[in-house]
């Protein structure tokens, strides 16, 4: 999928409301796979922040992705940088979803649990400044996808989310051996983990690898921190 979406054809733009940065839902073209969606965020779109360097948010929407497919958990939707209307920016394929069934919900459903917690050791080790309820999307089949990404991988710790049910939780030991063999690759800069560690600065790449440490060290979920650690808005 990441292929379909840096091959095929971006049409029409339709500005989404509501969003901090310039987002677009993109009409897509394939020549084999037909007619599609995807979220396209330009970078000349994305408002300043004091906290991340500028025009590195779109940047961190692919890293989301790499990280995500560098362990295997299937979390993110396929991301990629295009150059379309606006500039360089992510384009995400877009997920079919229901905008009122948002984490609060989810979170009642014993089903999802496991793929809940995932999503929690997730934004841990990527250190999610910003994982608002709405971000959590039921796609086919049950499966959950964690969506805008954009501030992630931030050297200095900077957790911010709504996911806080299951602390004291122990992830499962096949989560922590990915968690592992992704360490070992971005140490020793394996080329398969290129893609992630070629989106982030060498302080942000040492702070990953030192998270992921002491997560593996100690992979239970956290407590709710003593500083500001909820986004806002929460949805």
């Amino acid at each position: 999928m990441p292929r379909a979406l840096s091959e095929a054809d971006i049409g029409e733009l339709h500005l989404l409301p509501d969003s901090s940065n310039y987002v677009f839902l993109a009409e897509l073209t394939h020549a084999e796979l037909g007619p599609g969606l995807a979220v396209y965020k330009p970078g000349r779109g994305e408002r300043p922040l004091y906290d991340f360097p500028d025009g590195t948010l779109h940047h961190r929407e692919v890293a989301a992705f790499e990280f995500s497919r560098l362990l295997g958990w299937g979390l993110v939707p396929p991301t990629v940088e295009r150059d379309g209307e606006h500039g360089l920016g992510s384009l995400q394929l877009f997920v079919e979803h229901d905008p009122g069934l948002h984490y609060f919900v989810l979170r009642e459903r014993t089903a999802l649990r496991p793929q809940l917690v995932r999503m929690a050791a997730f934004d841990l080790a990527a250190n999610n400044a910003d994982r608002k309820a709405g971000h959590v999307l039921l796609g086919a089949d049950e499966r959950l996808w964690a969506i805008d990404n954009a501030l992630c991988f931030h050297r200095d710790g900077k957790l911010r989310t709504v996911i806080w049910d299951f602390a004291g939780e122990q992830v499962d030991a096949e989560a922590l051996r990915d968690l592992e063999r992704v360490r070992r690759q971005l140490l020793a800069g394996s080329p398969e983990a290129e893609a992630l560690a070629g989106r982030l600065t060498a302080a942000e790449r040492e702070a990953l690898a030192e998270r992921l440490g002491e997560f593996i060290a100690q992979p239970v979920l956290p407590e709710v921190f003593p500083w500001r650690c909820w986004p806002w808005p929460l949805i």
